[in-house]
């Protein structure tokens, strides 16, 4: 559900003095459900009609994966949390442009986490 996040703090809650500035790294993990959401979640993602019908469009598969899609889109870097990240959502994200993507690494030593964390706040 954390894929609602970015989402909301790049459209809803875009004007809000504490969010405008914001920058978002968004951290894609393993796919921990296959199940649909409830038949009512992108009403009740909606926000009671405050979120558009274009934002909600990401999210009409009504599963785990259109959540993380979600959280990813409007992210502006994107991390792996995982070694084994769903294939289909990779293998989207690989052709995005324009946006610092993290592979994992768990050997790493976070100097690509403090370089990531320098050029956003550029």
């Amino acid at each position: 559900m954390t894929g609602l996040i970015p989402l909301y703090l790049k459209t809803v809650y875009k004007k809000e003095p504490v969010f405008s500035h914001s920058k978002i790294v968004y951290t894609i993990g393993q796919t921990t459900f296959k199940e649909k959401l409830g038949n009512n979640f992108l009403k009740l993602a909606g926000l009671n009609g405050a979120l558009k019908e274009k934002d909600l469009e990401i999210l009409k598969e009504n599963n785990n994966l259109a959540l993380m899609r979600a959280g990813a889109e409007y992210a502006d870097a994107i991390n792996f949390g995982t070694d084994k990240p769903d294939k289909k959502l990779l293998d989207e994200l690989s052709k995005v442009r324009g946006k610092k993507i993290l592979n994992y690494n768990a050997e790493s030593d976070l100097t690509d986490y403090l370089q990531l964390y320098s050029d956003l706040a550029k």
